[in-house]
């Protein structure tokens, strides 16, 4: 099911610069206060992952894109693309239902992304090594 709420072509650039560019860490998308459109929330080129953390609302869902670097072995440094779904516990149902129906939509734009995390609460979104809590899912998403 889609909500209709279109994405924004400030989105799509700031994806592009993210992923081609690496002119940022991460982006944060959200729902425009009118329901109209999904809109750029937050740029930033900061590498501490606390910081973009703290950038995600307590009590509102979010998108959010980060380029995660890792070191693969012998093999050095390595970046993957991850998409997170936001939707704290403790948010309002018709945001989380706006923003479960306006996410497929989403990815379906933004090519590229390695894998989802679906993150509900702190403990969630928190990265322990190179590992997450969270629902972590690879798709892929074809246009």
């Amino acid at each position: 099911m889609s909500s209709g709420v279109a994405v924004s072509d400030e989105c799509l650039t700031a994806f592009q610069d993210l992923k081609l560019g690496k002119k940022y860490k991460y982006i944060i998308l959200k729902i425009a206060e009118d329901g109209s459109a999904i809109v750029l929330d937050k740029t930033s080129d900061n590498q501490d992952y606390d910081a973009f953390l703290k950038d995600l609302p307590e009590a509102e869902p979010r998108w959010a894109v980060y380029d995660f670097q890792y070191q693969k072995g012998e093999d050095g440094v390595r970046n993957k693309i991850l998409f997170y779904a936001w939707a704290p516990d403790n948010s309002k149902v018709k945001q989380k239902m706006m923003y479960a129906s306006s996410k497929d939509a989403l990815r379906a734009k933004l090519q590229g992304i390695a894998f989802d995390i679906q993150c509900t609460d702190e403990s969630e979104r928190a990265c322990h090594g190179q590992g997450f809590k969270g629902s972590l899912k690879t798709r892929e998403y074809q246009s």
